[in-house]
């Protein structure tokens, strides 16, 4: 058969001496509502990422609410990630399965319902519940949208709609916390989940308007049972892992390391089951291309870099500097604001030039905001951070969308939905292991360096006995017995050595992030293009 070029959605062989699907074109115009399928599908997607972020400012008041403790509260935000990251992959199957239209509308509305129930939870393990149906639902939300965005705008304006997408994805977590802040603070928790309810039904309503069905999409004749159940347990698993292993000390505790075995084996099992059916839940042949394989391995270090950055800045500021959630969000949003405006500009050109130099300029942008966030101190203020998360922000708006539109360069549009998947199932692991490591590492490192630090602090440096006897003084001053504010300096001495420590942990851990960053920058030499070909449709 031959592959011709064609406006999405179009199908048909071209007869001779006319125009290609010109009268089609000019009967019923596809695209003519490319903005507004953007805006159903971009919000859908902005909910889905705001509660994964948004829970964990309202976590104190959950925990006195439902009487439970950190380590149970916890399970409010891992039961929703594990759920996401099983649906993600089988995002383009099931679009296939049940009609794009339908799956994404009924994503929403199991997102929005359950969204209610959360609200409406009067014990832990009923919002864990809830939080998991809440994840199936906002599983599709990320894939299908994109995946959709890539039909509804013509060839040469994808990089607009991948642009507007890519805001959501780049503003979404950010919101999250802000938004969260001044609800709990305002109103109750309850209202974190009830305000997905009026965006979600808006959202539903102009997916079932305006979306349409991909034509290209052929529905399986059967459900790879199976393979559902290995990737539950193989994604499930891993995610699972990163999670919690550091609150479980990792693999000295024999239920990590039956997790990772688990996942292990599992992920085998799947990928051998995906290659040798010839209907697949996901198709793993798609990593033969020389386009998707390393831009999926890509993605998956800048999931690392970014979430495990995104990950330790809020800690450094509500930790070390005393930030609330809504404060912390206020500094963060000029970085989101600036990946957003450089996104927009970037969409406008991400067809026309080639992807690697922007991606390599976006890399080096990122390394450069880490390298100065590393020289953060304790007397560091908002006005230190503003030039760091701007040039960090702009770094990622370089990145997201020529890396996207690049990975499934020349895929059949068919196999756009596993390309667009895989890419986002990859970045949100890519992510979660970033957020594991990270923590591992902020905890490790603040040990580290405080037993350092305490070599140089001792009984015969004339410094250490003079700021000891400062604050021994400044106590007795204030009337407290001499003999106890001798303890209580050394309690001040200790939590300041602490304190200090910390600081210099976050530094090396925000000099990772951009180095590792840069560092995946050689599989960019693997693809056949940088351009995002235009992508083709099979004639029948």
């Amino acid at each position: 058969m031959a592959t011709t070029v064609l406006p999405t959605g179009l199908t048909g062989t071209p007869s001779a001496g006319a125009p290609l699907a010109s009268k089609a074109v000019v009967a019923d115009d596809p695209y003519k509502n490319k903005y507004l399928i953007a805006i159903a599908v971009t919000l859908a997607a902005v909910l889905e990422l705001v509660d994964t972020s948004i829970v964990n400012v309202a976590i104190p008041h959950m925990m006195g609410t439902l009487g439970a403790t950190l380590d149970e509260i916890a399970w409010v935000s891992t039961s929703y990630i594990i759920a996401n990251v099983i649906v993600i992959p089988m995002s383009s199957w099931l679009s296939a399965y049940f009609g794009r239209r339908n799956y994404l509308t009924g994503s929403i509305t199991i997102f929005v319902v359950a969204s209610f129930f959360c609200g409406a939870a009067t014990s832990l393990w009923g919002l864990v519940f809830w939080r998991v149906i809440q994840g199936l639902g906002g599983g599709a939300l990320l894939s299908t949208a994109q995946t959709t965005l890539f039909e509804a705008f013509p060839p040469h304006e994808r990089g607009i709609g991948q642009s507007i997408f890519g805001v959501g994805v780049m503003v979404g977590p950010t919101l999250g916390p802000t938004l969260g802040g001044y609800i709990v603070d305002a109103y109750a928790w309850p209202w974190i989940f009830y305000i997905n309810v009026p965006l979600g039904i808006f959202a539903g309503y102009l997916v079932w308007t305006y979306v349409r069905d991909a034509a290209h999409q052929v529905k399986a004749t059967s459900v790879d049972v199976l393979g559902i159940v290995l990737l539950t347990l193989a994604v499930g698993s891993l995610q699972w892992m990163l999670e919690r292993g550091e609150r479980f000390d990792w693999f000295e505790s024999r239920f990590v390391t039956g997790l990772a075995i688990t996942s292990v084996v599992s992920a085998v099992l799947l990928v051998w089951r995906e290659l040798t059916i010839d209907e697949p839940i996901i198709d793993f042949r798609i990593l033969k291309s020389r386009q998707v394989a390393p831009g999926v391995m890509f993605a998956t270090f800048l999931g690392l870099a970014l979430y495990g950055s995104v990950f330790v800045l809020p800690v450094f500021l509500q930790q070390l500097h005393g930030y609330t959630a809504q404060q912390t969000g206020m500094v963060i949003l000029p970085g989101a604001l600036a990946s957003a405006f450089t996104m927009a500009f970037v969409g406008r050109i991400a067809n026309k030039v080639d992807a690697r130099p922007m991606i390599v300029v976006g890399a080096f942008l990122f390394l450069a905001s880490m390298v100065q966030m590393s020289r953060l101190t304790l007397d560091s203020g908002q006005s230190d951070l503003f030039w760091p998360l701007i040039l960090r922000g702009v770094g990622l708006g370089f990145m997201f969308v020529p890396l996207t539109s690049a990975t499934v360069s020349g895929l059949p549009m068919r196999l756009i939905g596993q390309g667009t998947g895989m890419f986002n199932l990859m970045r949100q692991l890519g992510g979660s292991l970033g957020i594991a490591i990270m923590a591992t590492m902020l905890a490790r490192q603040t040990v580290v360096q405080k037993q350092l630090l305490t070599e140089h602090v001792g009984s015969y440096d004339p410094t250490t006995m003079a700021r000891l006897g400062g604050l021994t003084r400044s106590l007795v001053a204030r009337g407290i017995d001499v003999s106890i504010a001798k303890q209580q300096a050394l309690m001040i001495m200790d939590r300041q050595i602490a304190t200090q420590a910390s600081v210099i942990a976050f530094s090396r851990i925000y000099l990772i992030s951009g180095i590792l960053l840069v560092a995946a920058l050689p599989l960019l030499l693997i693809w056949k293009t940088g351009k995002a070909a235009a992508i083709k449709v099979d004639l029948h």
